[in-house]
């Protein structure tokens, strides 16, 4: 039985904020995969996509995702998780993948360091490029899709509630 919750979008989608909110109102742990890559590498993401590249960000974001081994636990991952098959898959078994969906505006209009943010992409691929690209890996792995353009952190949840009853609201 699936007893966590994965978050899963872009970058400024909300997932840790929402994930932390969520993980206190169903009184479950909350991780963040970003914190543990910078914790266990002990550098930011950004260091580690200028020492190792985009690929070798994703990379090390797939094996802390594999090396998860948790229960009741919300889970917000890195943008780039997607990439990987297995570490969704994984994800996949463990818990219900939720898709924090905010359009390509509403991305723009929160986030104003997408150059030193670490988010892993190539160096010649536009953020709108990787926007399309990421889109279509997240509907394909999401289980349930909330659509957070005009919700607070709170609406969100509260949304992220009434599509997963079980998890106890």
């Amino acid at each position: 039985m699936k007893t966590n919750i994965t978050l899963i979008g872009m970058p400024g989608a909300g997932k840790s904020t929402v994930g932390i909110i969520l993980a206190k109102n169903l009184g479950m742990g909350f991780i963040d995969t970003d914190v543990l890559i910078q914790t266990r590498a002990r550098k930011t993401l950004q260091q580690i996509m200028d020492t190792c590249g985009h690929l070798g960000l994703r990379a090390v974001e797939e094996r802390e995702i594999l090396d998860l081994r948790v229960a009741h636990h919300v889970i917000a991952t890195g943008g780039s998780a997607a990439y990987s098959p297995a570490a969704m898959d994984h994800l996949g078994r463990i818990s219900t993948i939720v898709f924090l969906q905010a359009g390509f505006d509403e991305i723009k209009r929160r986030i104003h360091n997408f150059e030193t943010r670490g988010i892993a992409k190539d160096k010649n691929q536009s953020f709108e490029a990787l926007f399309n690209e990421r889109q279509v890996l997240y509907r394909q792995y999401a289980e349930v899709t909330i659509d957070c353009n005009r919700l607070d952190q709170e609406q969100a949840v509260l949304q992220i509630a009434a599509a997963l009853p079980s998890y106890g609201f």
